[in-house]
């Protein structure tokens, strides 16, 4: 830990329910942009022994699931654009469509899915906290609440930056739990 500037993912030391699950996920994310960041499309399709993951399908796959989660899960909405435009087919399209994609358009797409996740989950979190009912419902007919849908994401994104650790790795040896203090995206708009 150091100075909160020099480390503005770090979540803070005696915080809210709300504001350290906030910060969970942002650190989550921007460990996740860290271990993406600066790669060509070499370096974004490499991957790791039989594994077909590359960190390019990782940042298509996790802005697709920032979008579907703080939209269609949380508001029932159409999961809308880029998605209705680019979508294919099949849930393991955007992993294998991820090397047709430049390294621009996929630090972008992932940057403005985290963007509008970001917007969606504040103007949700101001209009009834984390207690809320969401759209996501079982079969049963009981619905998530907007705490679910928030673990949901820090699970998901806990998983993959596992995975960004290891492809990062055999891309150009970067190693380390968080990035370092100071660091700022190189290769698009993201902000910790």
């Amino acid at each position: 830990m150091g100075d909160m500037a020099d480390h503005p993912w770090e979540p803070p030391p005696a915080g809210t329910e709300t504001e350290h699950l906030l910060a969970a996920l942002n650190r989550l994310r921007t460990t996740f942009r860290f271990k993406a960041d600066d790669l060509d499309a070499a370096g974004l399709n490499t991957r790791v022994g039989a594994s077909s993951l590359t960190l390019g399908g990782l940042l298509k796959h996790l802005a697709l699931v920032e979008d579907y989660t703080f939209t269609t899960k949380l508001s029932g909405a159409s999961i809308g654009e880029p998605w209705e435009t680019i979508w294919r087919d099949g849930d393991d399209w955007v992993f294998r469509s991820a090397a047709d994609d430049t390294p621009e358009e996929l630090y972008a797409l992932w940057d403005g899915a985290v963007t509008r996740a970001r917007a969606r989950l504040a103007a949700a979190l101001a209009d009834g906290g984390l207690d809320q009912s969401v759209h996501l419902a079982w079969p049963d007919g009981r619905r998530a609440n907007l705490r679910r849908l928030l673990c949901d994401m820090i699970e998901e994104y806990g998983r993959h930056t596992g995975h960004a650790d290891l492809l990062r790795e055999a891309v150009d040896g970067r190693t380390g739990e968080d990035p370092p203090a100071g660091w700022h995206v190189v290769t698009g708009q993201f902000t910790p």
